[in-house]
């Protein structure tokens, strides 16, 4: 079972799919290790871990470079966070989509918040990418490419409604499923997973963290998002202030 179809198949067990974000080769193994059936790239993580913020900081070649060094380290699905597609041209969108496909990845986040405007792009003009990017992947050979499109209506203050209006187009348009950040409670994750006919996807956040209870939700998808990057940052930050701090290498060796 090639990783495109096996990654498609997981967000249709039975079982939540617990999705472990990584972003370096390390990182990603550590998730295979631990028994993640499948892992994503956090574009936040990688970002920092370069000394840059999250936000198309980068250049999208070297986001590549890292994308493809976690495809390649790891014998499971990946999928790849790509923002909202590195580009303001629907051409070059598109064209980017490809190129990460053609790293070997199983699907792609992508957004409906430019980097380069306050207001989230035109509900026609996103169905009308989403469209054009789904018939680009079929015509290249990647069937079932799992298109997991991002909908940023709570970052904006819109209401439910938006945001289920929204993610029913986007699925009209091609998307496989829908993710909703910052879609915490429980009868809005419950609202949208009934509403929306395609597998519905949220992040870890806190108060927000138990995959069984999302998974009777109708929660299909639960992502750590940029979470364990931020535990590991944070720990690395207090050891090493520790270590200076009291001039003593010590903590570094205890289990």
């Amino acid at each position: 079972m090639n990783h495109i179809h096996q990654f498609k198949e997981l967000h249709h067990s039975e079982e939540i799919l617990l999705l472990g974000n990584a972003w370096d080769p390390l990182s990603a193994l550590a998730l295979e290790k631990a028994g993640f059936r499948a892992i994503g790239t956090t574009s936040g993580g990688i970002a920092k871990s370069l000394g840059y913020n999250d936000g198309e900081q980068i250049d999208f070649d070297v986001h590549l470079g890292i994308i493809k060094s976690i495809v390649n380290s790891v014998k499971i699905p990946v999928s790849a966070d790509i923002e909202s597609g590195y580009s303001d041209n629907a051409d070059a969108i598109i064209d980017n989509v490809l190129r990460t496909a053609d790293l070997g990845v199983a699907g792609i986040n992508i957004e409906d918040s430019p980097k380069n405007q306050s207001e989230l792009r035109e509900l026609v003009k996103h169905c009308d990418l989403l469209s054009r990017m789904r018939t680009a992947l079929e015509n290249n050979g990647y069937h079932e490419f799992y298109i997991n499109a991002r909908v940023d209506t709570l970052f904006k203050k819109q209401g439910l409604t938006e945001t289920i209006d929204r993610a029913k187009a986007y699925v009209e348009s091609g998307a496989s499923g829908v993710f909703i950040p910052l879609l915490r409670e429980d009868d809005e994750i419950r609202a949208v997973a009934e509403q929306v006919s395609a597998p519905l996807n949220v992040a870890s956040l806190p108060g927000l963290t138990n995959g069984h209870k999302l998974k009777e939700l109708g929660v299909k998808r639960f992502s750590l998002a940029a979470a364990l990057f931020i535990k590991m940052q944070a720990f690395l930050e207090t050891s090493a202030s520790q270590v200076f701090e009291n001039q003593d290498t010590s903590l570094l060796y205890v289990r």
